[in-house]
């Protein structure tokens, strides 16, 4: 017997709400099931009983379920704005489509602002004091490694 038929079986020993409670704890953060957790949801809500004489199968179409993202504060990111879920800002940050899930182009602009404010740090951070000093002491040790590599190499040509 595989492992999805031993869980199945268990599954299918549990009761009904033991089943939603299962079902609503694996769902759970899970994007591609947002569904699935919102129907077990709305179950549990009326007490675990489905409506009864709707007929389920693989086939039966659910109704759109509009998801709205959770925008959480941006955490002192230069630029970050915290948005109204599916309404664009302007400048493309927090810009999100139909199920709320994020534009490409506000994916871009984000990855954009990001790189930005990294390579911004980088060059801040040579032009201070102490990136200086770091990198001063970078280059006596290379220069340090360098002659002592070259003396070794002289050393083993003369012999």
């Amino acid at each position: 017997m595989s492992e999805i038929s031993d869980v199945t079986a268990v599954l299918a020993g549990l009761s009904d709400d033991d089943l939603l409670a299962v079902v609503l704890g694996a769902t759970t953060g899970r994007p591609r099931l947002d569904r699935l957790h919102l129907v077990a949801a709305d179950l549990a809500a009326q007490g675990g009983h489905a409506t009864p004489g709707v007929a389920v199968s693989s086939a039966t179409e659910l109704p759109e379920i509009v998801v709205e993202p959770i925008v959480e504060e941006p955490f002192g990111q230069v630029g970050g704005a915290a948005g109204i879920p599916g309404v664009a800002v302007s400048g493309g940050l927090g810009a999100y489509g139909p199920g709320g899930v994020p534009t490409w182009e506000s994916v871009r602009d984000k990855v954009e602002q990001r790189f930005g404010t990294a390579q911004g740090m980088g060059e801040l951070s040579s032009q201070a004091p102490t990136g200086r000093t770091v990198e001063e002491q970078w280059d006596a040790r290379e220069k340090a490694a360098r002659e002592r590599l070259d003396r070794i190499r002289k050393s083993m040509h003369d012999e």
